[in-house]
């Protein structure tokens, strides 16, 4: 029986969400399985530069893998193509790869899926499975879309997000630090979620984002960063729109994070696990130190760009100081 009455709940928001003729469902983790299962994927290659998530999450459900080591322009390096039935699950780490390069790609080694995770405003090719990550780019705990042709012959239960929120509504109202306790127990949540579709909450808050001012404030951003630090990063990086993050690498990322650290500036180690998991000379391994991906998204204006950049230039000039 329908309710009726009572005292208010959260407002159904106007607009329209990004893509709203993909496939939304509970996480990017769970768009790779969904294509796994109604593909019958017999094996799929990935890279060792990558969240253990996907690993862990084609190995809870017995998918046959194998690793792929990337370039130093994030490229696999695979000279040969793909045996039957297998497919290359493609990273396009920082927005790095055009849709002209995945194009690429496929003619060389076949059946692709395209993890857009890093380039949310990348539009799908195609007859590529391409998946895209809401929180990585939005406030929001959750939520993955999915570009397919492939249908799934299962019936999916719709997620339910509410009890994932309260750290996003106490950071809007207070400071990041306090609430990431509960970040973590969150992120850690989805080891154990099936695959669902995603949550009437997520739809809610996802069809109500000013897109093209986020897209416009994270290209803009972007490119102010890589015209101030390009004489100090030696990574060769292009303007994605809409970008994820700005990567800048330095021989020395662990304690130029923890100067920043010290000033208030967090960036993430992406991804830790790639420490553990491959060689220490190795590029995965290299990149996994000393990228340090600095914000550049649509929260912030170009007056914190060149805070950011301060601080950065000063704590690397403190570290040569603290090392001599």
């Amino acid at each position: 029986m329908k309710e009726i009455g009572g005292y208010f709940e959260l407002e159904n928001l106007a607009g329209q969400e990004f893509y709203p003729d993909l496939l939304a469902l509970n996480s990017a983790r769970n768009a790779l399985l969904y294509v796994m299962k109604a593909r019958a994927i017999k094996k799929i290659y990935i890279p060792y530069y990558l969240c253990d998530c996907i690993r862990d999450t084609l190995q809870n459900y017995s998918y046959d893998f194998g690793y792929y080591h990337i370039d130093e322009d994030f490229k696999p390096k695979i000279d040969h193509r793909l045996e039957n039935g297998a497919y290359l699950y493609l990273v396009n780490h920082y927005g790095q790869h055009s849709n002209d390069t995945i194009k690429k790609f496929e003619s060389l080694y076949g059946s692709l899926i395209v993890d857009n995770t890093h380039a949310f405003f990348q539009p799908p090719l195609p007859r590529i499975d391409t998946i895209y990550s809401c929180r990585k780019f939005f406030g929001v705990p959750d939520g993955a879309y999915l570009s397919t042709d492939a249908v799934l012959d299962e019936e999916l239960a719709v997620d339910i997000s509410k009890d994932r929120y309260p750290y996003l509504l106490g950071r809007f109202e207070g400071k990041a630090s306090d609430y990431y306790k509960e970040y973590h127990e969150v992120n850690e949540l989805f080891d154990l979620e099936p695959l669902k579709h995603m949550s009437k909450l997520t739809h809610n808050i996802m069809g109500a984002i000013d897109y093209e001012k986020a897209k416009e404030v994270r290209s803009r951003n972007f490119s102010y960063l890589a015209n101030e630090l390009r004489l100090l990063n030696p990574l060769n990086v292009f303007s994605p729109e809409g970008a994820f993050a700005y990567p800048f690498y330095c021989e020395n990322g662990p304690e130029i994070r923890k100067l920043l650290a010290g000033q208030k500036i967090y960036i993430p180690t992406l991804w830790p696990n790639v420490l553990a998991d491959t060689e220490e000379t190795s590029i995965e391994n290299r990149y996994t130190a000393n990228i340090l991906p600095l914000p550049c998204d649509q929260r912030y204006s170009l007056e914190d760009m060149e805070y950011m950049a301060g601080l950065l230039k000063e704590a690397l000039n403190n570290y040569i100081a603290i090392k001599r």
